[in-house]
């Protein structure tokens, strides 16, 4: 089961504003959707999801296994809370959010613990987040690169983490982009800005449809339903080799997300 190239993300989205941005995200045409235990917002994505009308088997769902639930013990109750709160028996893919700080639990210990919930059709792909070449080859070790559907780390065109795209690449592993916007910082460079004008498409239509075309999956978030529809044209935007060339060129490392002592040492 492939993994949608244009998904919702609902980071940061809490309460009554998590279940309004996946009520229309679902009602303009969103079908997968992307949560996290730790996001506390998996209930409010559950409400909007059963409003919704839409039928499950339409939809791809992912959550995320926040690091207090990453023992052997603890990972598949935490998922079956999960999928209590999300009102599904099973979700589409459940990921690593984040390694375990220090090595306190294994990269074998919890990949195999994810590896059993599957086996238990809990969900149907396990992959990770925020994870570097040397934890990919940990979890490769551990479950085997055909087991691992993803990894899902910050990638924009400001941080274009080619060193561990290209990796995953090599082993058969899909990358699937978050904060592909930046935060809305790379919407205001130039570069997209004259793209954009030339294909009479938004800035994030452009950066959108430039990560699809590298072959990653997107998941951008917002509480406002017409960026939500507009975030769905990229899917019609084509971008040339002229293009593409230039938004590599905007790659400076510019890492968003680190928080200190959950991040490993990145590559």
């Amino acid at each position: 089961m492939s993994i949608p190239a244009l998904g919702l993300g609902t980071f940061r989205l809490q309460g009554q504003a998590a279940i309004d941005s996946v009520r229309n995200g679902l009602e303009v045409g969103y079908r997968a959707i992307d949560t996290a235990q730790i996001y506390g917002n998996e209930a409010e994505v559950g409400t909007a999801i059963a409003a919704s009308g839409v039928a499950r088997a339409d939809l791809f769902l992912t959550t995320k296994i926040w690091i207090e639930n990453l023992s052997r013990g603890k990972l598949v109750p935490s998922l079956k809370d999960s999928l209590a709160k999300l009102r599904t028996d099973h979700v589409d893919l459940t990921l690593i959010h984040w390694p375990s700080p220090g090595g306190a639990v294994p990269v074998a210990e919890f990949m195999g613990a994810l590896a059993e919930a599957r086996e238990q059709g809990l969900t149907r792909q396990i992959g990770v987040s925020n994870f570097t070449i040397a934890l990919m080859r940990e979890a490769i070790d551990a479950v085997g690169a055909g087991a691992i559907a993803t990894n899902q780390i910050e990638l924009h065109p400001f941080l274009q983490n080619r060193k561990v795209a290209e990796f995953a690449r090599s082993q058969g592993i899909h990358i699937t982009s978050y904060m592909t916007l930046g935060y809305g910082s790379v919407l205001q460079d130039p570069v997209i800005g004259r793209i954009a004008a030339r294909l009479s498409a938004t800035p994030a239509q452009v950066v959108l449809a430039w990560a699809m075309q590298l072959g990653y999956a997107v998941i951008p978030s917002s509480t406002r339903r017409a960026n939500l529809e507009s975030n769905l044209g990229a899917l019609a935007v084509r971008l040339n080799d002229a293009d593409m060339a230039a938004i590599a060129a905007l790659d400076r490392g510019g890492r968003l997300t680190s928080p200190e002592g959950l991040a490993p040492v990145w590559d």
